[in-house]
């Protein structure tokens, strides 16, 4: 990846004289324009897709020319916006599905097999659709080898995220030899401060070797009632457990810092164990206000003037009269941008917010929808709201290692613990201390402080705070992406070495990082600690012909 790291600069003012402050770390450069712009379609145009599309315009050399989008509102936005603009999308421009996509995609390979004239095709396809439809978008495009980044999680259970990798195996992607280029959206790897924070635990040894790391993801006591209580993640049986569908990437972001060899040539040093505890705490019947009844919709609630949850506080007082039009509202109602005023904005919100059920409707319809407006004491929800991880690594013997132990390789005994909480005014803004054996590293997604116990030095990082989500990783991950297929596309680059190059995270080390989210829900819910060597070999190893090392 491009090197985002500046030199130090010390500052000195009276007792402040043992801190350094380094200068903000500068953006990386724009990739140049090429003459054959990577070719991307976007399938989903929800949110997610709106954030790739975005990032791909702003911050690579490829092109978004494509969506597929069963919601006409949110597909011609995307559109209007990232492809066609003011004019007519042509066929090749707009599908209602990907399926639809598929369909003509594979009519157009015959017209070109023809020889006949054809649209020009695509290089790469973004998946940013429901987490439980991934597998079966992947596994139909697999056969294509198109280039594919996909929106985290991978798959919502074990099964489909190793049968995603027998597929893509099959079609020619692996470790040594990868058939196309994949991504995941774990962003966390490709934000400047986290990238930053890597180097300076692997390659500088700033704080000598990590002994233990603590790393919370503040998810925002409203976010977390939004997505994970109303919204689509509320439900293991419908989607996931909330350790997979919101913090997955933090799992990732843990391993990637504390498996991996600063230069990637070792093996990983890999965890001996996981445990973790967690339940629904607080988003059940139970902690219902006596005062709010039977009560199912916030807005006919006696008790919503004086609830913290309220869906009109949250979403009318705390963003729409904010000004705020865009997500948490959008995903409530998806077209309020189309609003001609502010006034006609709040009379769909409120409309959309007052829809509730009753006795008469089944569950079943229930289910099939989010009630942004519903009761967060009542939306049958079984997610947990607070979950730790314990993770722990020991130092390989000597048999196993060829040599003694070296330090420089990060391969002592460790351990890592993750906290994921609703329960916070920050919303995302994750925190993490790093301690090592002559040193700690305070990071707070902002700012890296670096205390140095032998010098008694404190000094700050303030890594390049860059546009889009998630710290500047949406634009990051989308970057490196697109950069890849563009060196295999231009410059005749191998895909392996393009994968390693730029995207810097194998099918392989996708797998591990999901595969340590369901490792630690088997934990939680046996109430036991997992070994890691013996679960791997049994949940993952046992159902696959060539197992990712």
């Amino acid at each position: 990846m491009p090197s985002l790291f500046s030199s130090k600069k010390r500052v000195r003012n009276g007792d402040e004289s043992n801190k350094t402050i380094a200068p903000r770390e500068l953006p990386p450069p724009q990739p140049a324009a090429s003459v054959n712009p990577p070719r991307l379609l976007i399938i989903g145009a929800g949110s997610r897709g709106k954030c790739f599309a975005r990032a791909v315009m702003h911050s690579t050399n490829g092109i978004v020319v494509a969506v597929a989008e069963p919601d006409a509102y949110k597909r011609k936005f995307l559109g209007k916006n990232y492809i066609w603009g003011t004019e007519a999308p042509t066929a090749a421009e707009e599908f209602e599905s990907w399926q639809a996509f598929l369909a003509w995609e594979l009519k157009r390979r015959e017209s070109v097999a023809s020889g006949a004239a054809s649209a020009k095709g695509i290089d790469g396809v973004i998946v940013c659709t429901l987490d439980e439809t991934h597998a079966e978008i992947i596994l139909a495009l697999a056969p294509l080898k198109l280039h594919i980044l996909c929106e985290k999680p991978l798959a919502t259970n074990l099964k489909d995220c190793l049968g995603i990798y027998k597929a893509l195996l099959s079609h020619g992607c692996s470790q040594l030899q990868p058939g196309v280029i994949f991504g995941i959206g774990h962003v966390l790897r490709y934000s400047p401060h986290n990238m930053l924070l890597r180097k300076l635990l692997l390659e500088d040894r700033a704080i000598g070797e990590v002994i233990s790391m603590e790393h919370t993801e503040p998810v925002g006591w409203w976010h977390f009632a939004h997505s994970y209580v109303r919204g689509n993640w509320r439900k293991e049986s419908t989607s996931a457990p909330s350790l997979l569908t919101k913090s997955c990437h933090d799992i990732d972001l843990i391993l990637w810092l504390l498996c991996s060899s600063p230069d990637g040539k070792l093996l990983p040093h890999l965890p001996s164990s996981v445990t973790s505890s967690g339940s629904l705490v607080h988003f059940k019947k139970s902690r219902k206000p006596a005062l709010a009844g039977n009560s199912t919709n916030c807005l006919s609630c006696p008790a919503e003037a004086e609830c913290q949850y309220s869906a009109k506080r949250i979403y009318h007082d705390r963003h729409l009269m904010g000004g705020n039009t865009g997500w948490p509202v959008s995903i409530v109602v998806a077209d309020i941008e189309s609003c001609v005023n502010l006034a006609s904005a709040k009379e769909r919100l409120l409309e959309r917010l007052r829809e509730d059920y009753d006795g008469n409707t089944s569950p079943e319809a229930i289910d099939q929808k989010s009630w942004y407006g519903r009761c967060v004491y009542e939306s049958a929800n079984d997610v947990c709201d607070d979950q730790v991880v314990t993770i722990r690594w020991e130092e390989p013997p000597v048999s196993e290692q060829g040599a003694a132990a070296n330090p420089s390789d990060q391969r002592g005994a460790k351990t890592a613990l993750f906290h994921m909480v609703a329960f916070t005014d920050a919303v995302c803004d994750r925190r993490s201390r790093i301690y090592g054996s002559h040193g700690e590293i305070e990071a707070n997604s902002t700012t890296i402080q670096v205390h140095d116990f032998r010098t008694g030095q404190t000094q700050t990082h303030r890594p390049h705070l860059e546009g889009g989500g998630h710290g500047g990783g949406d634009f990051g991950l989308a970057r490196q992406f697109v950069l890849a297929i563009d060196a295999v596309k231009n410059q005749q680059m191998g895909v392996g070495e393009a994968q390693t190059t730029f995207v810097g995270c194998t099918l392989e080390e996708v797998i591990r990082s999901h595969a340590m989210v369901f490792a630690a829900e088997d934990a939680r819910n046996g109430q036991k600690v997992v070994d890691w060597a013996e679960w791997w070999a049994g949940e993952v190893e046992a159902h696959l012909d060539k197992a990712p090392q």
